[in-house]
């Protein structure tokens, strides 16, 4: 079971993460996805980005939870919602953009290496990518819940085989230069 399959802790960061979502992020996009494109979230959390994304793409949110799945397709029955975890993305269908915002900071070395992999697999020709991280070098456990902040030039290393960068640059979240993120294109 992960952390926010139970429903206080999930409704806990629904609380805390209020006023926050992916609205510059999403903004990268526009030049680089059509109206309309196909797009998977991963780690959809309660559906805030989501939301957003839905106003001009196709979108499909995916979450490991299976409280933040469900609770969102109660509020938004006719939306695509699908349990699955970011690093094997178990789905059989192809998208024209993956994204993520501050999730993939929960995968180990490892794990993120074959999350980007399957990305690709996934992945239209010429699809994208748009991920953002915590910015540094330690890594934290909270809650049974591990964190990995990474280097920009450790994340474009890993996706170097699959694909081509676009770009990359650090911003503000909550301190300045505490975050970045990655566009990049499938090879």
């Amino acid at each position: 079971m992960s952390f926010y399959d139970d429903p206080k802790n999930a409704e806990d960061y629904i609380e805390i993460a209020k006023g926050y979502d992916g609205a510059e992020l999403i903004k990268l996009l526009e030049p680089h996805l059509e109206t309309g494109s196909s797009l998977l979230e991963l780690g959809m959390g309660p559906g805030v980005d989501l939301n957003l994304l839905a106003e001009k793409f196709a979108v499909t949110g995916s979450d490991t939870s299976a409280y933040f799945v469900n609770r969102y397709k109660e509020l938004h029955p006719k939306a695509n919602a699908i349990q699955a975890d970011a690093v094997t993305i178990e789905s059989d269908n192809k998208f024209d953009c993956i994204y993520s915002n501050k999730v993939l900071h929960h995968l180990s070395d490892d794990e993120l290496n074959h999350s980007f992999k399957r990305q690709a697999e996934v992945l239209n020709p010429s699809g994208i990518i748009l991920h953002s991280f915590w910015f540094g070098d330690e890594v934290m456990k909270m809650h049974g819940m591990t964190f990995y902040y990474r280097q920009i030039q450790d994340v474009t290393k890993r996706i170097e085989d699959h694909f081509d960068t676009i770009d990359a640059q650090k911003y503000d979240e909550m301190d300045a230069g505490d975050s970045f993120w990655v566009l990049a294109r499938k090879r």
